[in-house]
């Protein structure tokens, strides 16, 4: 078997108080490897050693199966927040979860989802009306959206202008969070829990961990007192199988409401759903809007491809103000392409990672016990020989004709195999439906363009400061 290339020395000692600090500096050195060799890597950092891949072969030895299904150690820095959510548990409990938490993602439930998406939108738009002809910053109000989308619908909770300040300061509790675990990541001496909760920055996780667990389990709570005055009558609790009753105020089932059932047959208990609606929260929200942001963005600096969409909505829509439904998503066969064509350029999630207990084989190369595989989605959907012409924006890839005999582990935004992401569904339909609500009544003209973007390597992948777009009315 041959040797997996890669630095022959302890990778990230020498310079350390230079190297150690930035994960910008150490994603770049990382990312020379992925230049220099097609298809694996190895680092070793003291008494860490990972490999790293990023071909579709070798993603799908790793993920496609349950064997390799445990998050690596670094997903243990978000124990502090998310606790031992769906995201980074293992074992029984990861399978006990996704059991009770699937239901919530059914075709019947998420029709429910899509009525809070869509009163979401509407507002959305509102707002841009009020903000036409000038550069705005996408960022907070794509952000906005998604929140308030996720609240409503993980939670049964509006964000009302009591606690919009609330929710404020949650988001940026997670935007500064999310920085201080990218960071951890790259400093070897804080790997260590003790050295870490000593360390000013230590002290500053916990007190955004506590605004985060402060904002839900105010909603947590109230959506409980909620269904204890209003008794069974406030949770729709049929087999989603078998179909959906609705009432004459379209009753809207909330993912939380699951989680409180389950409470009641002694599945789950009061810290248990706390772990779900933080993970779900975090998840649901900013990982959707960096998502949204990325399209809008690029929509704006092609015009040809903006087009396109405004025609197949016309085709859809008799008038612009025509309120869509949950069957007119599935009419949007172009905007799909250019979703799915946005989130490969600009995944989301740009890098997962998984524990290899045993040893196993990638291809030629023999992978030792212990160590972790860093998967490189943003370098995989980057691949010429995979997509030609890589870093050009062309939609045409995702048509039906053009997918064929494509890998299925080529394109993996929402991961993929046993721990794919729960919600993708979800996430779809709510960047379909915010997406036509936008187009359908704005051309957006181009300000931030793709080269002015410089992306931080952070649990989301974000840019290093504002993503500028006009908005200008249709007539």
């Amino acid at each position: 078997m041959r040797k997996i290339p890669g630095p022959d020395y302890l990778f990230l000692i020498g310079n350390a108080l230079d190297i150690l600090g930035t994960p910008v500096q150490v994603f770049s050195i990382m990312r020379k490897y992925c230049n220099r060799w097609d298809r694996i890597f190895r680092f070793w950092s003291m008494f860490i050693g990972a490999v790293n891949i990023y071909t579709p072969d070798d993603v799908e030895t790793i993920i496609s199966t349950t064997k390799f299904n445990e998050k690596s150690d670094v997903y243990s820095f978000l124990e502090p927040w998310l606790q031992d959510g769906l995201l980074v548990s293992k074992g029984t409990k990861w399978h006990e979860r996704r059991k009770i938490l699937t239901p919530a993602f059914h075709f019947n439930i998420l029709q429910r989802f899509f009525i809070v998406i869509e009163e979401n939108s509407r507002r959305m738009v509102d707002c841009l009306l009020k903000s036409t002809e000038i550069e705005i910053d996408i960022i907070p109000l794509i952000s906005e959206f998604t929140l308030n989308s996720i609240c409503e619908t993980a939670m049964g909770t509006q964000l009302s202008n009591e606690n919009a300040s609330a929710g404020v300061k949650y988001k940026n509790a997670i935007y500064k969070l999310g920085r201080i675990l990218s960071e951890r990541t790259t400093q070897i001496l804080m790997y260590s829990d003790f050295i870490f909760n000593l360390s000013s920055v230590g002290r500053k996780q916990k007190e955004h961990v506590i605004t985060i667990r402060n904002f839900t389990k105010k909603v947590i709570d109230e959506r409980k007192k909620y269904i204890e005055i209003n008794g069974a009558d406030a949770i729709e609790t049929e087999d989603p199988n078998k179909g959906v009753r609705m009432n004459k105020k379209k009753r809207r089932t909330a993912m939380l409401d699951l989680l409180i059932l389950a409470q009641k047959e002694n599945l789950i208990d009061d810290v248990g759903i706390q772990e779900e609606v933080d993970t779900f929260m975090f998840e649901g929200h900013d990982t959707t809007a960096a998502g949204l942001t990325y399209c809008l963005m690029l929509l704006a600096n092609h015009k040809d491809i903006q087009d396109k969409i405004f025609a197949e909505l016309s085709e859809i829509f008799k008038d612009k103000d025509q309120p869509t439904t949950y069957e007119d998503l599935n009419k949007m066969k172009y905007l799909d392409c250019c979703i799915k064509e946005s989130l490969r350029l600009y995944p989301p999630v740009p890098f997962i990672s998984r524990n290899i207990k045993e040893p196993t084989k990638l291809g030629e190369y023999e992978v030792p016990a212990n160590i972790f595989c860093h998967i490189h989605i943003y370098d995989l959907h980057r691949r010429g020989d995979l997509f030609p012409n890589p870093l050009k924006f062309d939609p045409d890839r995702f048509l039906p004709e053009n997918s064929v005999g494509r890998h299925p582990f080529a394109y993996i935004p929402f991961s993929a195999g046993p721990r794919n992401c729960i919600g993708q569904r979800f996430a779809i339909m709510e960047m379909k439906t915010a997406l036509s609500a936008i187009l359908r009544r704005f051309e957006l003209l181009p300000v931030t363009r793709p080269m002015d973007l410089h992306t931080a390597t952070e649990l989301v992948l974000r840019n290093n400061g504002p993503i500028y777009i006009t908005f200008r009315e249709r007539l």
